[in-house]
Order: structure tokens, then C-alpha cells, then sequence
């Protein structure tokens, strides 16, 4: 075994997974480890946000954690190493994997474990490599290797400091090129990310690493700010901005990066916007008498213990009016032109959370009794505001209620969820005055807005799906002779 397969074995790397429905990267939003800290398998070393869910990372391996490829509000491509463990520690000093091998060995290494195709990872390809392969030219006897002029002096300027005095052309060698000149950058696939999110040219960096090497640090260098040059004492019409008061509107405006939950999202919306036809249907309904049952369930024994709401009858009317129109719950095939209609019911529920808007759903919600549904409302609920929602759990729904009721606002025209049939709008419970057995009485009134792809669900039966919901709440004793 060589000192390079050994080094190996000792060193694991982990590598972001997939820990989705084929996503292709995460942000790193947490390290619950640092360098020197001890991790046994199956430990949560970092938290990592998917376009779908947070999501907590376990290591696989026994070992002490030897680096941490990336720091906190990184974003990982999946395949990518993000933490490496010793998992022999007492072996002696750790070192890096690579620094057991000798630069020529290295170069050797790297030049045949380079495929003439691409390389699969854990989602997709990498990109294919390039036809063209340099490599840092070694300095020639008698000749000191500098860098070119031009590009210390943008490298000087980037790093803040004075540009040195232009330096003479390095003299060619014998092979009729600079000693200096190089083709691609040479720097680690981490480095190269880190330059591409600060926005650095690579090509405008000269490398301070062995075999002209661009390292973090240099990364870092390069974008600093430039120090501010020594102007001349200000002239009149410097200030005469200042004394108008006139502020820029950049200076008033603040970019944030669109990224994970928030992506997704806005994704997901576009996508369903402009792929299925939305009707929306609206319909008032006095709900005074499920306000009432409401109460009284709360006194229930059978409901101990369990969170009672207004949605929790609004999702159980809905689930009463699906099983009286089972072909509402649907959904659009494009690939193959064909409409899967579907003998279960996968209940969303839409949550606003600090990271954004997730709609996870009940599994089977319309076979479950109304404490269990209330169970399982209870939990989708807190687990989504605790941002500890599953991937899984956000998967496979069918239809969706979205509560803007408690917002205060009366309804609104919900955009359907990509491969759903309908979602329905709960708007907010207000006294208003409403004939009532001949008299106008004040009674608790509500709107609900219900918007379902036309491709599916035709005028008629969206009508009759939505009076139905209306029906129920309005006479909850309906749950029991419709239900």
C-alpha cells in the first residue's frame, strides 16, 4: 500500500448529497463542527437548506474533523466535498491528502485520473475537461520567474496597494516562451468558486502557491477594496451635490441574492401561472353554526389535547366534497396526454415560514378520522414554522387550502401548486349582517375563493365542488350524512 493510498483511507471526504428530488444544490446555513472537534457516525455535523427544506447533515465516519471545505451561507453544488474527518487520528500529525505525494508524483496522479469524458457524480455530469491541458511551467535556471506586468499592477490595484514600478520583459527562454506565461489558472475547484461568487478574474490574480498555484488567500486579496486614491483639495462643483440633497436611489435599495425556499417558490409559481389555465370561482357563506361546533369540539374529550380551528373543519369540508366529486382530484399528464385520476387524497396545506411560503401536505388525508386530522394538522404546522420540514412531506399533494384568513384579508386568487388540481382560498371570519330565517341578524360570515386548472376541472364541476364546501360549513351537520 503507498503513503498515498493510505492517506487516503485515513482521510475521508464526505460529499454534499442529494437530499431531495434530484436538487442540485444546497446552501450550507450551519456547522455544528469546527477543525480538531470528534465525530462519531451518524452525528448531525451541519444544517443545509435545499430549495425545499432545511435539512440536518449526519457524518458517516468515526474519526476527528480535519477541515471544512466551506464556511456558512455557501452555496454547494450536490457531489461537491464539504468536510473531510481522520479517522486515525493516533496515526501521528494530519496532513493533507494531497501532501504526501510528491509534486511529480501529483502531477502524474492528477494527469492519469483525468477521463477523456466527463465523470458522473451524484447528480448529472461534471462538465466535460478540456482538449488543451497546461500545466505551471518550471523556472529555468539563471532566469527568475516574475509575473507580467500588466498583471501586477491590476493585482496591486484590486489588493489595495501601490503598484509597483513596471518591470522589465522577462527574457525568453529557450523554447521561445516568457518564462512567466502560464494558460489556464491553475487553482482547486473550491478556490475557483469562491472566485466566481466574489466576481474575481482568475487570470487577473498572479498566484503566490507552490507551482503557481492561485490559494484562497490571493482570491481574498483580489477582492478587497481598492484603497482610495489622494485627490487634490475638492473643488466647488465636487460638493454641489451634497448641498442639494440629492440622494441616489441605489443608495436607498438593498439586493438579496434569490435563493433556496425563495427560489423555489417563485419557480414553482411561473411555472403553474403560465402552464395551467387557472379558473377562480368565489362563493359567501354564513359559517356561525361551524364556528359553534368549533367551541364544542374544544370541549370534547375525544379532542383533548388537540389544536381545534375553523381550518380544521374547512379541510374536512373539502375532503367530504372531494369524495362527492372524486374527478376533481386530478392531475395533467403533458408527456403522455393523459389525466391521472387519483383515489387519494394528499391534503397541502400552505405555511408562511421566516425562510418562506412551503406547502407540505397530509398523506391520505381523506381516510383519516377528525381527531387525526387534527393531529396531523397540529404537527405539519409546527414542524414547518420550526423549518425542520422533510422534503418528503412537501412531495406528492394533490390539492391545497391556503388560510389567508388569518392575515385579515377577505380572499384572494390563489396560484394552484405545479401538478395539482385545485387550491382553496379560507378568508377571514367577520360579524356581518345576513338574512337569517326571514331577519337580517348579525351572523359570522366568510369568503372562499376556489382556483382549479381548467384542463381538469371544467365550470360545472368546479362549481358544484366549491357549493358543496360551502354546504358543509354552513350545516356542519352535513359532515355526518355527506361524510
Amino acid at each position: 500500500m503507498t503513503a498515498s493510498t493510505a492517506n487516503a483511507q485515513r482521510f475521508r471526504e464526505f460529499k454534499m448529497p442529494d437530499v431531495g428530488e434530484g436538487l442540485t444544490e444546497a446552501e450550507i446555513l450551519k456547522w455544528y463542527v469546527k477543525p480538531g472537534d470528534t465525530v462519531t457516525d451518524g452525528q448531525v455535523v451541519c444544517e443545509v437548506e435545499t430549495a425545499k427544506a432545511a435539512v440536518e447533515l449526519p457524518i458517516p465516519y468515526d474519526g476527528v474533523v480535519h477541515e471544512l471545505n466551506f464556511g456558512e451561507g455557501v452555496t454547494v453544488d450536490v457531489g461537491t466535498v464539504i468536510i473531510s474527518v481522520d479517522t486515525d487520528p493516533g496515526a501521528g500529525p494530519a496532513t493533507a491528502p494531497a501532501a504526501v505525494e510528491a509534486p511529480q508524483e501529483a502531477a502524474k496522479a492528477e494527469e492519469e485520473a483525468e477521463p477523456q469524458g466527463r465523470q458522473a457524480v451524484l447528480v448529472g455530469y461534471g462538465a466535460a475537461p478540456s482538449s488543451t491541458k497546461r500545466r505551471a511551467r518550471k523556472p529555468q535556471p539563471g532566469v527568475p520567474a516574475q509575473p507580467e506586468p500588466v498583471s501586477a499592477a491590476l493585482q496591486a490595484e484590486l489588493n489595495a496597494r501601490t503598484a509597483p514600478a513596471p518591470v522589465a520583459p522577462v527574457a525568453p527562454v529557450a523554447n521561445g516562451t516568457s518564462a512567466g506565461s502560464a494558460g489556464r489558472p491553475l487553482a482547486k475547484p473550491p478556490v475557483r468558486k469562491l472566485a466566481k461568487d466574489l466576481g474575481i478574474d482568475l487570470a487577473t490574480i498572479v498566484p503566490s502557491g507552490p507551482d503557481g498555484i492561485i490559494t484562497r488567500e490571493d482570491v481574498h486579496a483580489a477582492a478587497a477594496p481598492a484603497a482610495p486614491a489622494v485627490a487634490p483639495a475638492p473643488v466647488a462643483e465636487a460638493v454641489a451635490p451634497a448641498e442639494t440633497g440629492v440622494v441616489s436611489a441605489a443608495a436607498r435599495e438593498r439586493r438579496v441574492p434569490v435563493k433556496g425556499v425563495r427560489k423555489a417558490t417563485a419557480q414553482a409559481m411561473v411555472a403553474s401561472a403560465f402552464t395551467a389555465p387557472h379558473v377562480t370561482e368565489f362563493i359567501t357563506v354564513d359559517v356561525t353554526r361551524t364556528m359553534k361546533l368549533v367551541q364544542e369540539l374544544k370541549q370534547d374529550p375525544d379532542m383533548a389535547g388537540l389544536r381545534v380551528n375553523p381550518l380544521l373543519l374547512v379541510a374536512r369540508a373539502f375532503l367530504v366534497a372531494l369524495k362527492r366529486h372524486p374527478e376533481a382530484n386530478a392531475a395533467w399528464d403533458e408527456a403522455r396526454q393523459e389525466i391521472v385520476y387519483k383515489d387519494y387524497v394528499n391534503l397541502g396545506i400552505a405555511a408562511a415560514t421566516p425562510r418562506g411560503l412551503i406547502v407540505p401536505n397530509i398523506k391520505d388525508a381523506g381516510v383519516k378520522t377528525l381527531p387525526q386530522l387534527a393531529a396531523e394538522l397540529g404537527d405539519l404546522v409546527a414542524t414547518a414554522r420550526e423549518g425542520k420540514t422533510s422534503p418528503a412531506a412537501m412531495s406528492g399533494g394533490t390539492v391545497t387550502i391556503t388560510n389567508v384568513g388569518v392575515f385579515g384579508v377577505d380572499t384572494g386568487t390563489p396560484i394552484l401548486n405545479p401538478g395539482e388540481s385545485a387550491i382553496l382560498a379560507f378568508g377571514a371570519v367577520k360579524l356581518q349582517p345576513w338574512v337569517h330565517k326571514g331577519k337580517v341578524k348579525a351572523r359570522q360570515v366568510t369568503t372562499l375563493a376556489l382556483s382549479f386548472d381548467h384542463r381538469l376541472i371544467d365550470g360545472e364541476l368546479g362549481s358544484k365542488l366549491l357549493a358543496d364546501i360551502a354546504a358543509v360549513l354552513e350545516r356542519p351537520k352535513r359532515l355526518i350524512t355527506w361524510g
